[in-house]
């Protein structure tokens, strides 16, 4: 069955603290969703940010983003008053623009205040013993990262360095406040977000996961499992993932995230992906997984590199971790980000696993009519994208065109004004014969540069963009519901 719907990141969402929250606007936009005819909400990564504020770099793999614990909703619950909050927020909102230093230095103050009013129950030790897995790790992980000032764990007193440690273990028995703390935000993070997920299933929405295939170094993940990824007797990287020059970087792009064991990995029966995949359709009715062709083949790059051109291919998992998810879960809603370097491995990868890829018509403007991403070349078992977070916005895009590619575009579309070029993209994406077509509100709205969400290979002004409430507006909503409805 053929259906639509928006990306949006909860950042995003309006509200009045400072970034979007898993409250009452975030019911209010699966009620938008809804009323436009939409069936999906795609959303990034939920995890806790790190440096740089990228939802693609996080302290966890499991844990969510203390940024979107609604305050109100504790208000609700008898944890905070509205005195707390306001005596808190001593820094000026911008409505479309996060500041992720003022969050950093105010919210976890209020979230503390809260778990002083939290009176420890049955359903708070059972969310701690059914998340043991990973939440005692994170929790000791952030009360050592909080006691080191914020340094990355690798330049914590060496004691620290194991997780399961005799000085670790008596560390968090001293601050064991400091733990339950960060376990209370866990909680009340996915109360929220599950009873969220609860109402958009019984509006109809189903909500689009989304999955990095790495993990951050400075990460729980990596601290209490060195063995999972390629370190040395000093538990330095090896080596770095990245991917090689491409569309978005002549240069390619350094990530800098460690490269995964996969050999260890295997050995185990992949329990670590087996339980992160887990937790995932726990919050999630689909799940995009970023970069797929990364099981593949990844690239590569020596650790210190100044850039990722001195990488190379080196062998993934292929079929054999997916074949071992299939086997646990079976058929799951996975939706596989096959963009980048694609090669006849990487299909043979796709078509084993049945997974629908990614169709972007920014990418479809080049090498002639054979391009997999023109209209007319796309699959039914895909989800079209006029674009996604790491592109320009489709006015950016537009405003941006080199004069070849314009010509194309036009003769394409067999239009004469390349004014007409941005409700031919939006209605070639609705009508593409691909199953699902998802739209970044920043293109329903027709937004500019100022709304791009993130530029690759750079590390500051990203993530930042949300949208402010006048912009879920009776006008936007018509024209959404009269195009879904007409492209059926």
């Amino acid at each position: 069955m053929r259906k639509s719907g928006i990306l949006l990141h909860i950042s995003q969402l309006p509200g009045p603290y400072g970034i979007g929250t898993l409250g009452e606007n975030a019911y209010k936009f699966i009620d938008f969703l809804k009323e436009c005819k939409q069936t999906l909400w795609q959303i990034l990564p939920i995890g806790p940010t790190t440096y740089g504020d990228s939802p693609y770099q996080t302290f966890s793999a499991f844990a969510g983003n203390p940024y979107f614990i609604d305050l109100d909703l504790l208000v609700s619950d008898g944890l905070l008053t509205k005195e707390d909050i306001n005596n808190n927020i001593n820094y000026e909102i911008n409505d479309n623009i996060i500041d992720y230093g003022a969050l950093y230095n105010s919210r976890f103050k209020i979230l503390r205040i809260a778990y002083n009013n939290f009176n420890k129950n049955e359903d708070f030790y059972n969310f701690l013993n059914d998340n043991k897995y990973w939440l005692d790790d994170y929790s000791k992980f952030m009360v050592l990262k909080n006691y080191h000032n914020g340094l990355d764990w690798h330049e914590w007193d060496k004691i620290y360095w194991y997780s399961n440690s005799n000085e670790v273990n008596n560390f968090i028995n001293i601050h064991k406040d400091d733990y339950y703390y960060w376990c209370f935000i866990q909680y009340k993070f996915s109360k929220q977000f599950l009873n969220l997920k609860d109402y958009a299933n019984k509006s109809g929405i189903k909500i689009i996961g989304d999955m990095p295939i790495y993990v951050a170094y400075d990460s729980s993940d990596v601290w209490s499992g060195h063995d999972n990824f390629l370190l040395d007797e000093d538990l330095n990287m090896k080596c770095v993932a990245g991917v090689p020059p491409d569309a978005f970087s002549e240069t390619g792009q350094l990530w800098g995230n460690p490269i995964y064991n996969y050999e260890k990995m295997k050995n185990d029966g992949y329990s670590w992906w087996l339980k992160r995949i887990e937790m995932s359709f726990k919050y999630f009715d689909y799940l995009r997984i970023d970069h797929f062709r990364g099981f593949e083949a990844y690239w590569e790059v020596p650790y210190g590199s100044p850039d990722a051109r001195s990488g190379k291919w080196v062998k993934g998992p292929d079929y054999d971790l997916f074949d071992t998810i299939n086997k646990k879960f079976g058929k799951l809603n996975i939706i596989a980000e096959d963009l980048g370097v694609i090669t006849d491995e990487v299909r043979s990868l796709l078509d084993k696993c049945g997974y629908p890829g990614m169709e972007v018509l920014q990418f479809a403007f080049d090498g002639g009519m054979d391009n997999k991403y023109l209209p007319h070349n796309h699959l039914e078992n895909y989800v079209c994208y006029p674009g996604t977070h790491d592109n320009e916005t489709l006015v950016q895009w537009i405003d941006n065109l080199d004069s070849d590619k314009l010509k194309f575009i036009m003769d394409y579309y067999k239009i004469n004004n390349k004014e007409l070029i941005y409700d031919e993209i939006i209605k070639s994406c609705l009508a593409s014969i691909s199953d699902t077509c998802i739209i970044m509100y920043s293109d329903w709205l027709g937004l500019g540069s100022i709304a791009r969400l993130n530029t690759p290979n750079t590390d500051s002004g990203n993530w930042v963009y949300r949208y402010k409430i006048s912009d879920f507006n009776e006008e936007i909503k018509e024209k959404i519901k009269k195009l879904t409805k007409f492209y059926r």
